[in-house]
């Protein structure tokens, strides 16, 4: 709740800032050229002076005030019962704090609940005092802002860099949080190395790791072969799933754009992009309950023994389903930018339609559509629920699609939702498995991209 009165406090000083700003600069204006700039510029410089310093003050405070409260905390008579050093300790206090801020939190320890007076006294009093700094601050920066409502002033250029600075700041989020997800799979992934060896994990064809095992037990990198997660990762994602997109994404791309009337392609097309808004886990329902017992009962005719529901091709038939539109939609676009000049010269020169859709239209496409299987085989093997639900957590280094297999995605989310201890190597090879997917999808983005350039080369 604090945050909030904080937020709204800061917005409705910023806005008496504006509006007191805005009148002391139009009372200054005497003609063309007797301000710098508009009212309305001096009057956003204001309310940028006092709501920036409220926020910054507010967002520190938040950084400084837990190390204060439980300073405080630990200072009452309540605390003289804890254990001086160790997780348990940790525990106690995380849990008398977590209980402080919602007291419908489950109760665990009876020493937490001791605690829980004197942190919900000290959150308390430290909100205050950030408040009232922020508080402070906004009336400090306000103050600055309203001697700086001069006629020379560039309040304009001040907001307009001001802006400029906001943006950047929005794009730097984005580029911080990617460089941070790799920072933490490259550390991680370091320290999984300590205990397995690279080419035991790379080039292994055995997958079991026990997360309750060892980590300091002989041949442990014999347990941590994952060649077998990335043999399933392809076999189901790059192979079964684009024998079933490839040839019905690149056909119905080919129908809508050459042959279906305008009135019907106006609602197909609509309806097909509309596979790539459903959940996965909706697929993983399709893929679970229909299709993977039709798989078991073909199995069964052609007399294999003891068929398994959880299959290869059942999880690689729904994922190719899935990802149609991503073929479809790039193939519809990079068709219909044939300059349509080339079209109609192959038409004029007495070919048929299929014979220039196959020997004109296609390969000036080509690029286009080579980018769009591209991106669609990095959607498939960045899947997760489908193959959750479908293929199994067998780790099979087999070609049969009838048998059982698992993924890189199913075995990180096995891994990371287990019981074991974060420090394991079973748990920290799900950051080895997932830097190796993120470095494969990049290089397949990266080759998409690279085709799309040249898709987007000008005919003449």
């Amino acid at each position: 709740m604090a945050p909030l009165i904080v937020l709204l406090c800061a917005l409705g000083l910023g806005l008496v800032g504006w509006f007191a700003a805005r009148a002391k600069a139009q009372a200054m204006f005497t003609g063309r050229g007797s301000l710098h700039s508009l009212p309305g510029y001096h009057g956003w410089n204001m309310a940028i002076w006092v709501f920036l310093p409220a926020f910054l003050g507010w967002a520190l405070w938040q950084v400084i005030s837990p190390g204060l409260v439980e300073t405080a905390v630990l200072s009452n008579p309540a605390a003289a019962s804890l254990p001086e050093f160790g997780f348990q300790r940790d525990a106690i206090i995380a849990e008398a704090r977590n209980m402080a801020l919602n007291p419908d939190a489950p109760t665990f320890n009876p020493k937490a609940a001791n605690l829980v007076p004197a942190f919900t006294a000290a959150i308390t009093k430290y909100n205050w005092i950030g408040m009232f700094i922020s508080l402070i601050l906004a009336f400090v920066g306000g103050a600055w802002g309203y001697t700086r409502v001069r006629a020379d002033y560039p309040a304009r250029t001040r907001v307009e860099r001001s802006m400029m600075m906001l943006l950047l700041l929005a794009s730097m989020i984005a580029i911080l949080t990617t460089v941070g997800i790799v920072g933490s799979l490259i550390f991680e992934t370091g320290v999984f190395f300590t205990y397995v060896s690279p080419i035991d994990f790379l080039f292994g064809t055995q997958w079991a790791p026990d997360p309750f095992g060892s980590a300091t037990a002989p041949n442990l990198g014999e347990d941590y072969g994952a060649i077998p997660l990335f043999w399933g990762t392809i076999f189901i994602g790059a192979i079964i799933a684009m024998i079933v997109a490839i040839p019905l994404g690149l056909m119905s791309a080919i129908y809508l754009t050459q042959y279906a009337d305008a009135r019907l392609r106006k609602w197909i097309k609509p309806v097909l992009e509309i596979l790539a808004g459903i959940p996965t886990v909706v697929y993983g329902y399709f893929a679970a309950l229909t299709v993977a017992p039709m798989v078991r009962d073909f199995a069964g005719s052609i007399g294999m023994a003891n068929p398994s529901t959880e299959s290869a091709l059942a999880a690689g038939m729904v994922m190719g389903i899935m990802i149609i539109p991503f073929v479809s939609s790039m193939a519809d676009d990079s068709i219909a930018a044939v300059p349509s000049a080339m079209r109609d010269g192959s038409l004029a020169m007495g070919a048929t339609k299929s014979e220039t859709i196959k020997r004109v239209l296609i390969p000036a496409a080509l690029p286009g559509i080579v980018a769009g299987v591209m991106l669609a085989i990095s959607r498939a093997i960045g899947e997760t629920m489908i193959v959750y639900m479908a293929a199994g957590a067998a780790a099979n280094l087999s070609a049969n699609p009838l048998e059982s297999m698992t993924t890189v995605t199913y075995q990180i989310a096995k891994l990371l939702g287990g019981d074991g201890e974060f420090d394991h190597p079973a748990t920290l090879a799900a950051f080895a498995l997932g830097l190796v997917l993120f470095i494969v999808t990049l290089l397949l983005n990266i080759i998409a991209l690279r085709v799309v350039k040249r898709f987007r080369e000008a005919y003449e």
